[in-house]
């Protein structure tokens, strides 16, 4: 099984008031660098094998501060990760925008939603998603991996993950740094936590690796292999 970490960079000025996008030059706020912070230290017990970054400054700051002390690790870049392309809604204040017509189709039908001049939330669904696939197969099933990336796009792959329709996603709430896991399987996906700002982790270290026969263990039906270790709330331990 693949581990997927998807954080959400800190605070930024723009974080809540204005809709940011791709606007260049949003940096993380004091408050967002200590966010960064705290959560790299909760990471550290975590073995990573790739940190992987929207381009946007805000997240590339704060998947630089999960890279701090981890050696052999650089940030890799993919746009795929990057923020939802708002088009002329960028920059614009989220109370102005909250008058727009649009914005009801945004909060109760986002699958039907295409941004002026933009993006659409499916777009954006599938380019991410896409994205995940790619690293999955090129990290391979063992890997834990970390994506820093943006709030619709992280809600937008847990709803892939979730097998739920698009038309769901507002559902899902990743507030500034949160941790959300999610696990792949060969059968399916497991959403192991959803916007995390606290706790430990140690749950979410590998476990370790099965008994070389565990036909006796169960009654002589081999499990190994199958998803029996992470559904149904069955643990790691």
């Amino acid at each position: 099984m693949t581990t997927l970490l998807l954080v959400r960079h800190g605070l930024t000025d723009m974080t809540g008031p204005v809709l940011a996008g791709w606007t260049p030059g949003v940096h993380l706020s004091e408050r967002g660098r200590e966010q960064a912070g705290a959560l790299a230290a909760r990471l550290a017990p975590l073995r990573l094998d790739a940190i992987v970054s929207s381009p946007l400054e805000r997240c590339q700051e704060t998947a630089q501060a999960v890279l701090a002390g981890r050696e052999g690790l650089s940030v890799q870049s993919d746009e795929r990760f990057g923020e939802c392309g708002y088009g002329e809604w960028t920059g614009r204040p989220l109370k102005e925008l909250a008058e727009e017509p649009m914005w009801r189709v945004v909060q109760y039908h986002p699958s039907a939603a295409v941004f002026p001049g933009g993006e659409s939330l499916a777009g954006v669904q599938r380019r991410a998603v896409a994205g995940v696939r790619h690293w999955n197969a090129k990290l391979g099933e063992d890997a834990v991996y970390l994506v820093c990336s943006h709030g619709d796009v992280i809600k937008a792959i847990v709803a892939d993950a979730l097998g739920a329709h698009l038309d769901h996603f507002q559902r899902v709430t990743a507030d500034p740094a949160s941790l959300t896991v999610i696990r792949y399987t060969e059968l399916r996906p497991f959403v192991i936590r959803v916007n995390d700002v606290g706790g430990g982790v140690d749950n979410l270290l590998p476990p370790p690796p099965p008994p070389e026969s565990t036909e006796e263990q169960d009654g002589g039906e081999n499990l190994t292999g199958s998803d029996a270790a992470v559904g149904g709330g069955a643990g790691t331990t």
